[in-house]
């Protein structure tokens, strides 16, 4: 894996880097291709307490979280087991959804999301995102959706090719949103 580790009023020290990817190393066991895989950290100290944002990027899915603790090294640590927890929790519903042992590796052939633009302004887009809406089943878009953490996912059906879009409801369970009108 190639690191990229950010700090923000703190300056990361050759302690907490070593630290960070000491810790995210474990994560390498996942990765079929490791030198494609980009991790990024970003530390960032307040009066009380520090908070930690990693985002390991692929080719084909992000994996992401983001956790917030009053000692820095505590943070790491859950912040690399929520990662794994995603890791496993992926692998899961695939192997149940394929019926057979596949491995994380191949799972990760899911979905391409670009970034375009990122704005520092809180009152304007903040982030703009390019996708590319690719066939798949709705049990494959909500696997999707729990692996990336988000509570929706677009997505093209490949039962009936309309976009639609799968999310999380409060109440518990998933919705589905269609879009009626058709492109071209």
């Amino acid at each position: 894996m190639k690191y990229t580790i950010i700090g923000k009023n703190i300056e990361v020290t050759d302690s907490i880097s070593a630290y960070i990817q000491e810790k995210l190393g474990r994560m390498e066991k996942y990765f079929v291709i490791k030198d494609d895989v980009l991790c990024r950290a970003v530390v960032q100290s307040y009066k009380v307490g520090a908070k930690v944002e990693i985002t390991i990027f692929t080719k084909e899915m992000d994996f992401r979280t983001e956790v917030r603790n009053n000692d820095l090294y505590a943070a790491v640590d859950l912040a690399v087991d929520k990662l794994e927890d995603q890791m496993r929790r992926l692998k899961t519903r695939m192997e149940r959804g394929h019926n057979g042992a596949i491995g994380l590796g191949k799972l990760l052939v899911l979905q391409s999301i670009e970034e375009e633009a990122e704005s520092e302004d809180a009152e304007e887009v903040v982030r703009t995102k390019s996708i590319y809406l690719e066939p798949m089943t709705l049990d494959d878009a909500i696997t999707r959706m729990d692996a990336l953490g988000h509570t929706f996912f677009v997505y093209l059906d490949s039962d009936d090719e309309q976009i639609s879009i799968a999310y999380k409801r409060l109440d518990g369970g998933y919705g589905v949103i269609q879009v009626q009108n058709r492109l071209a």
